[in-house]
């Protein structure tokens, strides 16, 4: 009987395991313009030597953070960040001096979330969907 529990376990941890890898298909790539509630957008792409760190392009910018100072980053590369997980970066999103640490999660193939944090503590997750 212990025989057979071991086997099992081994078995689930070996399934559980594999799942992530599974999750994350050709059809799943964060490739692509993505956009939030507000209308704000970035076009994300894999980047790095190894194509496997997350590039983001601010492409539009709506609301109150449309201010002249933030517009201006339009057009560039905003966000860089290594890969940590299939699905899951992290690195840093910088628009003039302001500077947050950033973990994004592809969470479907359509969604993609953005955790933003400065000083550690002030924290805020926005959903993007794909456009």
């Amino acid at each position: 009987m212990h025989f057979l529990k071991t086997t099992f376990a081994i078995g689930a941890l070996c399934v559980a395991a594999a799942l992530p890898t599974l999750a994350q298909d050709a059809t799943a790539l964060p490739n692509g313009t993505f956009v939030d509630e507000f209308g704000t957008s970035f076009e994300f792409s894999l980047c790095g030597e190894d194509n496997t760190d997350l590039c983001g392009v601010l492409t539009n910018l709506e609301g109150a953070s449309a201010t002249p100072e933030n517009l201006a980053f339009v057009g560039k590369k905003v966000m860089q960040a290594e890969q940590v997980a299939p699905g899951e970066w992290k690195g840093s999103l910088t628009a003039g001096g302001i500077s947050a640490e950033a973990t994004v999660t592809q969470v479907s193939e359509d969604t993609i979330e953005i955790q933003g944090c400065r000083a550690a503590i002030l924290c805020q997750t926005l959903a993007y969907s794909r456009a």
